[in-house]
């Protein structure tokens, strides 16, 4: 691990300011920084401690906005009473995450700004060529074991998938990343995550001197009725083979949607809004074959690299079983 330099900030601004150096990374939770720095793949010069900082560990849930703060820890949103009624694809999104120890260490920020888990991205001393390390280096990926990687939102610099879950839930339901720097910005949740095109390195829309704060949602019926499934290869503590974050609003006659919101994980290089199906499915009779039948188009423009290709089925079942299930289709 390479040496660097400590400081512990009171509040947002020093933080904010101390960020502003290069080569520096903030410090809540460390249940992905440290492990990436133990395997020298992230080499900060600097660390800044933001867990003292007061007024960001807050939940709040409105009449009209749901408002967590980027140092609430993942156990304390997934078990909050309020947030189990009203939006229960977050709290089922946080509490399938993790482990029970990790999720009482790892904040909301934290876990928007985790990392791939590619064993290629991991492993600086076996495999060099890796462009979110080394821009320009190649991806290993590409022709190695590559089951675990992106059919979605791919190029060929960069086929790693994004790994969580909560974000998944926070792209089906609009929500917006509260950004402090030299000013206060909210970013739409589906632009704070960047595609890989040709600089996977870059990830997301943070500058340097900025810092996540917290996540605002938006309240509605969708999610009210939502649901997170999540598909791996084993039960517990596992990443997502697929995932499906969905909500569905129904018309007065109990059976037309009028709303359907949908967002895929574990086969995409960011979190991914199904976009294709909503529009297919708003305005129909929720059925099971109309279900099925629009879920197809979730991997619309999918591509394998060989071992993943298995994705590309799985991703519209996960769909449809998610869909099915919110909306009591037995």
């Amino acid at each position: 691990m390479r040496p660097f330099g400590y400081v512990r900030a009171e509040d947002a601004e020093r933080a904010i300011a101390e960020s502003a150096k290069p080569e520096t990374r903030f410090l809540a939770g460390g249940t992905t920084l440290l492990d990436l720095m133990k395997m020298n793949v992230e080499r900060p010069a600097h660390l800044i401690d933001i867990t003292r900082i007061s007024g960001l560990d807050t939940i709040e849930v409105g009449t009209n906005t749901i408002r967590i703060g980027a140092l609430a820890k993942m156990s304390k949103v997934a078990n909050h009473a309020d947030i189990i009624e009203v939006a229960p694809a977050l709290s089922e999104s946080l509490w399938r995450a993790a482990s029970a120890q990790l999720r009482n260490m790892a904040s909301i920020g934290g876990n928007l700004m985790q990392r791939t888990r590619c064993t290629y991205f991991r492993d600086p001393g076996t495999y060099p060529n890796c462009n979110k390390r080394i821009p320009g280096s190649g991806c290993a990926a590409l022709e190695g074991v590559n089951r675990n990687h992106a059919v979605l939102g791919v190029s060929d610099a960069c086929i790693a998938i994004y790994p969580g879950d909560f974000a998944i839930s926070l792209v089906a339901f609009d929500a917006n990343v509260i950004v402090k720097g030299p000013v206060e910005r909210s970013v739409p949740i589906d632009d704070f995550f960047v595609l890989p095109g040709q600089t996977p390195h870059i990830e997301n829309t943070l500058s340097p001197g900025e810092m996540i704060i917290g996540v605002e949602i938006p309240r509605s019926m969708a999610l009210k009725r939502s649901h997170y499934l999540k598909v791996r290869d084993r039960a517990s503590y596992e990443f997502a083979a697929a995932s499906a974050a969905v909500g569905i609003e129904l018309e007065a006659d109990g059976k037309t949607i009028r709303d359907v919101r949908i967002a895929l994980g574990g086969v995409a290089t960011k979190p991914w809004r199904a976009r294709t199906v909503e529009d297919a499915l708003k305005g129909t009779v929720l059925q099971e074959a109309a279900v099925r039948t629009a879920a197809a188009a979730a991997v619309e423009g999918a591509k394998s690299s060989g071992h993943n290709s298995f994705k590309i089925e799985l991703a519209p079942r996960v769909v449809a079983r998610a869909l099915m299930t919110v909306g009591d289709i037995r």
